[in-house]
């Protein structure tokens, strides 16, 4: 029994072996695309990149933040309220604050990021977010309903994620 489990894990590894020596061999054949990714990122009002080349993006979600990167393993995740951080090929970089969404990360290198609402990084005021907490956390407080309490903690999560993503 033991070296039947032997055998089979040898063979295993072979594969693997094997499986990233292909890798490796058909990744040296890719052009440009192997440094670049097909990029599209829209919220319901912008569209901030469509099928733009860009080197990495960067996107929070609720199993974690994590970076994207050319040949990554198709991906869908929900995107949570936070940064998504796009490095352009350009040496470029651009912050853009998303309260929630999807990415999409396609056996092709292509990358969709579809939110909810998304607006840069710099267009967003400290003061107003704290003002938003303040008033999310009254209204969590006094809501009646399970509706209304739980609009409150979205509101207050988001706000609360604003002012971290500023600061």
């Amino acid at each position: 029994m033991a070296s039947l489990l032997r055998s089979s894990l040898t063979q295993l590894r072979g594969l693997t072996r094997v499986s990233n020596v292909n890798q490796i061999a058909s990744s040296t054949k890719l052009s440009s695309r192997a440094y670049s990714m097909s990029f599209t990122f829209a919220s319901p009002y912008e569209v901030h990149y469509k099928d733009a080349d860009v080197k990495q993006v960067d996107v929070p979600s609720f199993s974690g933040t994590f970076g994207i990167l050319p040949q990554h393993v198709p991906t869908l995740a929900v995107l949570k309220p936070g940064v998504v951080t796009v490095f352009e090929n350009e040496g470029d970089t651009k912050k853009y604050f998303v309260s929630s969404g999807t990415v999409t990360i396609n056996e092709d290198s292509s990358v969709q990021i579809l939110a909810e609402e998304a607006v840069p990084l710099d267009f967003l005021d400290v003061n107003a977010a704290r003002d938003a907490l303040k008033d999310a956390q009254t209204d969590e407080s006094k809501a009646s309903s399970p509706e209304e309490k739980a609009a409150a903690q979205v509101a207050v999560e988001v706000s609360e994620a604003i002012i971290k993503a500023i600061e």
